[in-house]
């Protein structure tokens, strides 16, 4: 399988006719990524490669779904980000405070601040709101970490007006995650 085809004509092209390659492919290109994704957001290894692996299973489960409204590797980053996010809110829910936890909890007034699970789903619902374009510029800059000139590259523009996008984008986004926080 060639290496210099994207990942929408690679899903068009072998989905269909040798699933095994695509899925080999996608995940190759892709399983440091989500890994470093489920990591940053669980901050422990070994449930981020067991997110990691549940999430390339759903997502190729479902990849027969993919519509292209967006890159794959949004959607991909979108499915992750939302299968950490809920696996986090699941394990809140279940009682696994410690007892330390439990005792310092009680000295802190906890109506100060919002849990960070609730301002990862606002920010979800702000990111949600974005245009495609907004959220994957945002995305390709915070997530995958790439500089300037590699999205100047990515969507052929200028580096100027990558730097204007991003500005207009994060003022974007930091507009809709008021509302979203406002609003509950």
């Amino acid at each position: 399988m060639k290496a210099q085809i994207n990942d929408e004509e690679l899903i068009r092209q072998y989905l269909p006719t040798n699933p095994t390659a695509c899925f080999e492919t996608l995940y190759n290109r892709y399983v440091s990524k989500v890994y470093n994704r489920c990591l940053s957001m669980t901050k422990d290894a070994e449930k981020a490669e067991d997110f990691t692996h549940d999430i390339f299973i759903r997502t190729f489960a479902r990849l027969d779904r993919f519509q292209e409204r967006s890159t794959f590797s949004t959607w991909l980053y979108s499915i992750s980000f939302n299968y950490c996010l809920d696996q986090i809110k699941l394990s809140n829910r279940l009682n696994t405070t410690s007892l330390d936890d439990a005792l310092t909890s009680q000295y802190i007034d906890t109506d100060d601040y919002a849990p960070q699970e609730e301002q990862m789903r606002d920010l979800a619902k702000a990111m949600d709101n974005l245009s495609p374009q907004d959220a994957d510029l945002l995305r390709l800059k915070y997530q995958q970490g790439m500089n300037i000139q590699q999205i100047s590259s990515h969507f052929n523009i200028k580096e100027s007006a990558v730097k204007m996008r991003l500005k207009r984008s994060r003022d974007k986004v930091r507009q809709l995650y008021e509302a979203v926080a406002y609003q509950d």
